[in-house]
């Protein structure tokens, strides 16, 4: 028994070590990585993957023999997707693990939230309209997408306020939900009116990364680089917003300043990632929850670890989507959904049991 216990405290200690979680979190993120690009109809050895990554996108100056298909598999086809994925999922861990700590609860998410719908809808409609501002052109997506799921955040925070001044979590989830369904019915609206665009449209909201190539990656990342950078310089002000608004006003925060900013800077990420992903949920959920039960809740070092886990998880994902009933290729989106559905309710019931507990 004292062993038992001693081996617990050991591996905790080990797991909390600030070296060992960044180790284990890029290990894991490299080695998904190199799996996703490696495994697919044709096996590319790893070390070629190394190669052709360091020659055709670093640009090193490597010599090497690989033959002229692994170069057009791995460069042209399967990196795009694989970084892609990674993007996506990292966008999505971060904004989650952002809300949950804004919002002090660990099942807000931007899908349970509603923001992954206003995304949707901003995306549907730049498709069907044929919408392109001039002088941004293919930011006109992403842009459309951010801008509806910041005010979907806005509304649902402000109708959640005035139907409860305490803000619980149960009453953010239901009115998130409730604008879900508002927004779905529109873009069903749009679907039951649309023509040719209607295949691309239903594979946008299915979610999916496959086919999407380099011009995805390139519209994804300064959003990405935008919106990460944003809420990682607030980490601090996330610790002390997740203690209550007064008490981080105690402690010199600008609540006003820091909530929008922090809401901005998820909703660029979550629209971005839905623009070029479509719908996929519960990434925003299940990551930062694992992230937070084994490495704690201290947002310094749970954003970049939320993000790395995200990412990784995320590229898995989509490989078990491409290969679980190869050739045919299942939405991503799917495979998320029947991942985090479960565990939401294992959350839901968790948390029910501990105000039990404390009432």
């Amino acid at each position: 028994m004292v062993q038992e216990h001693w081996l617990k405290r050991f591996i905790r200690s080990f797991l909390m070590n600030n070296a060992i979680k960044y180790s284990v979190a890029v290990a894991l993120l490299i080695s998904a990585t190199l799996i996703a690009i490696s495994i697919g109809t044709v096996s590319v050895p790893i070390i070629d993957i190394v190669k052709i990554i360091g020659r055709e996108g670093l640009h090193l100056p490597i010599g090497y023999d690989v033959e002229e298909k692994y170069i057009s598999i791995v460069y042209d086809i399967r990196l795009p997707r694989v970084l892609l994925a990674g993007f996506v999922g990292a966008s999505l861990a971060i904004s989650g693990a952002a809300f949950q700590g804004l919002l002090r609860n660990p099942l807000a998410e931007p899908y349970l939230l509603g923001v992954s719908s206003g995304a949707s809808l901003g995306a549907v409609a730049t498709i069907f309209f044929g919408l392109s501002l001039p002088v941004i052109g293919n930011y006109t997506l992403p842009l459309f997408s951010i801008c509806c799921a910041f005010l979907t955040m806005v509304f649902v925070l402000y109708f959640a306020k005035k139907i409860d001044q305490a803000m619980r979590v149960e009453t953010i989830i239901l009115t998130g939900i409730i604008f879900s369904s508002f927004l779905a019915s529109f873009i069903s609206l749009i679907i039951a009116l649309t023509g040719d665009e209607l295949q691309q449209i239903i594979g946008w909201l299915l979610g999916s990364v496959s086919m999407r190539g380099w011009r995805y990656v390139v519209i994804i990342l300064p959003f990405f680089i935008i919106g990460s950078l944003l809420l990682m310089v607030n980490t601090k002000e996330l610790n002390a917003l997740s203690l209550g608004e007064e008490r981080a006003q105690h402690l010199g925060v600008d609540v006003a300043r820091k909530r929008l900013l922090i809401l901005i800077a998820g909703s660029t990420l979550t629209g971005a990632a839905v623009a070029v992903s479509g719908m996929i949920g519960f990434v925003g959920l299940v990551i930062p929850h694992l992230v937070r039960k084994l490495w704690g809740p201290d947002h310094v070092h749970l954003l970049p670890l939320s993000m790395l886990i995200g990412a990784a998880f995320l590229i898995l994902t989509d490989l078990v989507s491409r290969t679980v009933i190869s050739p045919q290729v299942l939405p991503v989106g799917v495979i998320t959904a029947l991942i985090g559905a479960p565990v939401f309710a294992v959350i839901l019931l968790r948390q029910k049991r501990e105000s039990r507990g404390e009432g």
